[in-house]
Order: structure tokens, then C-alpha cells, then sequence
């Protein structure tokens, strides 16, 4: 396990993707017969579709661009990736370590969306799958790292990579939890210096491990599970310490929230503010991003943020 970083600039490696969603204007049941799933055949109409630009390290980047903090995203994309590069420049996102593979397309995900919130997805994870060419070497100057769900291989490599770096990082499984078991896990954990998951994916982790939310936390400086409406916990070695959900001005996507958390949580760690700060910065953080559709629409000033966070905080908690 590494030690605490100093103020500086982040490295988030993770997926940069297409997000193209499509909504649906019916429910799925209505179309799917129980008795035929075994030959199923549909086709739906969707009058509403959007292209948004997504991916867990995209998404993260960005909203720490938002809070005035230097986040490179180190992912590899395709031949495609014009069109999300330009949207990065303009957002303040450095695509220094954006590796494009001309063989492959960026990683793009398909989502169609029913007017009961049901969704069928399907991802091609394209040039995602050689995110092992990136080396956490090629990005000198890095306080703190994240791994976030990414190629298999490169999560592996990068967090081999932070830890022989002495680099302090997050690890951040996500919906990459599936491709690891108990070992891959433990292995993962021993090398990190934190770690987040949503409800879901601890228990997810406690099934494969056997560990116990402290017993987790004993392993590392912090265990942070978020449980959306209900806030989140961050377990230390000193205890568990309960930060609620920050009220959101409208429910729009909670699409993009848990990336816009995690955004949060580094910030504070680059700041070194305490966990009770940094924990209600993450979880506005995630009330923001909820009150916009897609994962890098939303916005806010500085002023803005933290007039919000006074009101959250009763003045007690401020930006880094």
C-alpha cells in the first residue's frame, strides 16, 4: 500500500466511449413474449437518439476540469476519435495520454432505453481492448492515480505499474468487476491505497473475497461505497463515516454520477482535505451531474459550487 500523495495532477486510466442512446417510446414488455425468449427476434423504433461522449476516464476528467484540477486520462481509442477530441479541448481535458489504435474504433456502447427505465445495451469494447500499450511511466509528474474500468489487461498492468511507481491510487472496479475473481481481486487491493465501489459491486467483492466492509478497510486508507439516494460511507482504520446524498434540483440521469463522485474524491485527495470533506465535494459532485442528461453536459462555477456546498455544509466545508 502506497503513501498519501502530494498536491499535483492526476492520471485516470479508464475507457474513453461513444455512449449512443436511444429511448424507446413503448416498454419492452409489451414486445417480448415470455414463452419465445429462446428464439427471440426484435426490432424497435426509436425516434430519439443522442450521441454522447462517455467513458469512466473521459467522464472523470472532466468533471475534474470542472472543480479547476488537472486530470489526464491515459486510455487508448480508434480512428474515430476526431469528433471526442475536439469536445475535450474545449472542455479542458488533456488527451496527452490518449493513445489512438488507427486498426480499431473507440469503444462505444449502444443503450435503448424503455419508458419504464429498462435498458438492453450492447458494448464493443474496440480499441478499450489495447489499453496494456499505455505505460503509467510515460505520464511523469503524477500525484495519484486511479484505475477505473478499462481492457482487463490494462487494469492489471496499470495497477502493477502505480504501485511499482510508489504512486498512490484508487481502485475503482466498476462494471469491470465481472472479469476478476477472488485472487485478481486481492491482488488489486494489496497494490491500491484506496478503493470505491457502489453497493453492488461490494457485494459483489465480499462474495468473491470473504472480506468484511472492515476487514476491506484494514487493507487500505479508505473503503468508499456509494449507495446513490442514500448517500455513501467511507471505512478507515478509525471507523465508518456516513456522508449523505446532497440534494439534487432535479432528477434527470444518474447516468455518469458515480464517475462525477469519484471526480470528488480526487480532488480532495490532491487538495488533502479531510474525509468528511471530501466526501460531501463527491457527493454534490454527483447531485450535479444528475440534474443534466449524459455524462458531460452539466456545469458549474466555482462560485456556484461552493455556494451549493455551503448550504449543504452549513459553511463548514470549502473547495481545495
Amino acid at each position: 500500500m502506497n503513501t498519501s500523495p502530494a498536491r499535483g495532477r492526476a492520471l485516470i486510466c479508464g475507457s474513453v466511449a461513444f455512449d449512443t442512446i436511444m429511448v424507446f417510446a413503448d416498454r419492452f414488455a409489451n414486445h417480448i413474449l415470455p414463452d419465445k425468449i429462446h428464439m427471440l427476434s426484435v426490432s424497435f423504433l426509436v425516434p430519439q437518439l443522442r450521441r454522447e461522449f462517455g467513458g469512466c476516464a473521459g467522464n472523470i476528467a472532466y468533471n475534474l476540469a470542472l472543480l479547476g484540477d488537472v486530470g489526464y486520462p491515459m486510455a487508448t481509442v480508434g480512428r474515430d476519435f476526431g469528433p471526442y477530441h475536439e469536445w475535450m479541448r474545449q472542455s479542458g481535458v488533456h488527451a496527452d495520454h490518449v493513445r489512438v489504435v488507427d486498426s480499431e474504433l473507440t469503444a462505444q456502447a449502444f443503450i435503448t432505453t424503455d419508458l419504464d427505465d429498462n435498458q438492453i445495451t450492447a458494448f464493443h469494447p474496440g480499441a478499450m481492448q489495447h489499453s496494456h500499450l499505455n505505460q503509467v511511466a510515460d505520464a511523469p509528474g503524477v500525484a495519484l492515480g486511479i484505475v477505473a474500468p478499462d481492457g482487463r489487461e490494462g487494469m492489471i498492468r496499470h495497477a502493477e505499474q502505480f504501485a511499482a511507481a510508489r504512486i498512490p491510487f484508487i481502485f475503482d472496479p466498476g462494471q469491470a468487476l465481472p472479469m476478476f475473481g477472488g485472487e485478481d481481486l486481492e491482488r488489486f487491493v494489496s497494490q491500491a491505497t484506496w478503493v470505491t465501489l457502489n453497493e453492488y459491486e461490494w457485494q459483489m467483492v465480499a462474495q468473491k473475497t470473504g472480506w468484511t466492509e472492515a476487514g476491506l478497510a484494514r487493507r487500505v486508507e479508505a473503503l468508499i461505497i456509494t449507495r446513490g439516494a442514500m448517500g455513501s460511507t467511507i471505512h478507515t482504520r478509525d471507523g465508518a463515516l456516513d456522508i449523505p446524498a446532497a440534494p439534487a434540483r432535479a432528477l434527470v440521469d444518474p447516468t455518469g454520477c458515480g464517475d462525477a463522485y469519484r471526480a470528488g474524491l480526487i480532488h480532495g485527495l490532491l487538495h488533502r482535505l479531510d474525509w468528511r470533506a471530501t466526501g460531501h465535494i463527491a457527493s454534490l459532485m454527483g447531485a450535479i451531474k444528475i440534474e443534466a442528461r449524459g455524462t458531460q453536459n452539466h456545469r458549474f462555477t466555482r462560485a456556484g459550487f461552493e455556494e451549493r456546498l455551503a448550504s449543504v455544509t452549513a459553511g463548514a466545508v470549502r473547495l481545495g
